[in-house]
């Protein structure tokens, strides 16, 4: 069986499946798609944290599925705008795990990835797939990986 580390994006995937869909991303459906007759040598959702409660209701769901939730503070700026995103952590990660599995799955729709995926894929000999949402997901991104999977109603709630 081939061993898959799985990398999410949650505020890439959260803001995308909300802007086109107007819905939430079914990660239960994700999971079930994505692992099926793999084996999970790492599993991680990185996320902003907030601390609201609602927010920790749904990083308990992601840990229930599987996932290894990494959080980051959420800064707010002085002139009002916010920082806060994993695209450093993810890269390392990846690059961690392309050496231990088989396959990389990165759900994120972010063409700074694209680099990381052609390294990994060229170094590493990984398989690597993409989820995203088809209109929001960079082009570059969708080249860079061996199969994109577009995120659609079968992955929605």
């Amino acid at each position: 069986m081939e061993k898959v580390a799985i990398f999410v994006d949650v505020q890439n995937i959260y803001y995308t499946t909300k802007q086109s869909y107007q819905r939430h991303f079914n990660y239960s459906a994700f999971w079930t798609q994505a692992t099926a007759n793999r084996i999970v040598v790492g599993a991680f959702a990185y996320a902003i944290d907030k601390g609201d409660s609602k927010q920790l209701g749904f990083q308990q769901i992601l840990r229930n599925i599987g996932f290894e939730v990494k959080l980051k503070p959420y800064i707010q700026r002085s002139d009002g705008s916010a920082k806060g995103d994993w695209d450093v952590g993810i890269t390392l990660d990846v690059i961690e795990y392309a050496a231990k599995a088989d396959v990389i799955i990165l759900l994120s729709g972010d063409g700074d990835f694209d680099l990381l995926l052609n390294k990994v894929r060229n170094t590493n000999l990984v398989t690597t797939e993409v989820y995203g949402v088809p209109e929001l997901t960079a082009p570059s991104l969708i080249n860079s990986a061996n199969r994109f999977i577009p995120i659609d109603n079968n992955l929605l709630l």
